[in-house]
């Protein structure tokens, strides 16, 4: 059933920092262009780790945090800082109308400051606990991104962090979207980040066996819905967006992307990485989106896929899309913008969410690249030959993570 006499959100500012582009022009142009960002990794030298290949963020982030400051931050909280002033500066909100208790913020972090961590750690066991940072816990813990973007436009209102691995940056815009619909703010600051190019992380997965170990073909390797797909793609990133009462975004003349009218979380209750079959989980997350929105299943046009580029995860999202959706689903446009960025972990939900606002503003479905031949189980339409002018007037974005928590978000055009 619907949930009647909420206040409706909209997007009014976008602020993506991922391996194919930063700032919303750089990464809806790359998507259009079916851009990889998957390299050999520069962080660190990869030769003890399987899998030599990530989505790394190109720019220097000096232009958005000072280097003295940047000393004091893990690399996720810097990201996150990027991407929090990239769409402030895309909202068009002043300083004065973001200051203050009627703006809140929801920066979610899957893993949180591991550089700092596993940089700290060999401090400790190459000398002694004495030689710690004194910055070491404020640096490391998963809320500090909420917290620096809270203090760097005086947010004081509602303020929470996600922390839900994968499925983490979808979370938090619904959550965020939810204290708005409640008349507790006007405005949010929300989205995710993460940096987990690191050694100790990249081997931690690469040692499940998680990871592509395409390392001769980096572009080639993310590659959702493929038979050849060997794992999924480690990338790092931010995506931040600006959530807005509807109202109050009309008022002020803002651009709006999209509407974000459904939210559905659950869990499949099942196993500590391995999906539910048939996508149980994630359908009950889907369903509850669609219910929440008082939207059917035939009224959505494309649907952007968690689609990791693991054997498990397309397959029974596909599956769990097949049961949702029924005869629709071969109606729909399904793809994967990890093909082109990586995953992106705690950051993915946030980025792929831009993505969805993107295509519902301008009318284009970025692509599933990569797809050269087809899994036969996987039988949907993926978009496998480049973006596609569509215009769709409601779209859903999947998140499923380790642990079986499962986030869906349902946006309309506006």
């Amino acid at each position: 059933m619907t949930v009647s006499g909420l206040r409706r959100v909209v997007i009014t500012g976008l602020g993506p920092v991922t391996p194919i582009g930063t700032g919303a022009q750089a990464f809806a142009q790359a998507q259009r262009a079916g851009k990889s960002g998957v390299t050999r990794t520069t962080r660190y030298d990869p030769q003890h780790v399987a899998s030599k290949i990530a989505g790394e963020v190109k720019e220097d982030l000096g232009e958005w945090v000072d280097a003295r400051e940047a000393r004091k931050l893990d690399r996720y909280v810097q990201l996150a800082l990027a991407g929090a002033q990239l769409a402030v500066e895309d909202s068009g909100l002043s300083a004065d109308e973001i200051a203050g208790e009627r703006t809140g913020t929801v920066i979610g972090s899957g893993i949180g400051g591991i550089k700092t961590f596993e940089d700290q750690s060999r401090v400790m066991f190459e000398r002694d606990a004495s030689r710690l940072s004194p910055m070491f816990v404020p640096m490391m813990i998963a809320n500090m991104a909420t917290g620096h973007v809270a203090m760097k436009y005086g947010a004081t209102g509602p303020s929470s962090t996600v922390v839900t691995a994968c499925a983490t940056g979808t979370g938090a815009i619904g959550d965020a979207a939810r204290y708005i619909q409640l008349g507790l703010a006007d405005l949010m600051i929300a989205g995710g980040s993460e940096a987990a190019v690191t050694e100790l992380a990249m081997g931690g997965f690469a040692n499940m066996k998680a990871l592509s170990t395409r390392n001769d073909e980096p572009e080639k390797a993310s590659r959702p819905f493929s038979a050849s797909r060997d794992g999924f793609v480690l990338g790092e990133g931010a995506g931040v967006v600006i959530l807005e009462e509807y109202e109050h975004a009309k008022k002020r003349g803002a651009t709006i992307y999209a509407e974000i009218v459904g939210y559905g979380t659950s869990a499949d209750a099942h196993h500590i990485t391995m999906p539910a079959p048939e996508g149980r989980g994630a359908q009950v997350a889907m369903r509850m989106a669609l219910a929440t929105a008082g939207v059917n299943p035939e009224q959505v046009g494309y649907i952007n896929a968690h689609g990791t580029s693991t054997h498990f995860n397309d397959l029974h999202e596909t599956q769990g899309i097949k049961h949702v959706f029924g005869d629709h689903a071969h109606k729909l446009a399904v793809s994967s913008t990890k093909s082109m960025t990586g995953h992106l972990l705690g950051a993915a939900g946030a980025v792929e969410a831009i993505a969805v606002a993107q295509a519902l503003k301008d009318g284009v479905l970025p692509p599933t690249i990569n797809l050269t031949d087809p899994d036969p189980e996987l039988d949907l339409d993926y978009i496998p030959d480049g973006a596609r002018e569509q215009q769709v007037e409601y779209v859903l974005s999947n998140s499923f993570a380790f642990g079986g928590q499962n986030a869906a978000l349902l946006f309309k055009r506006v």
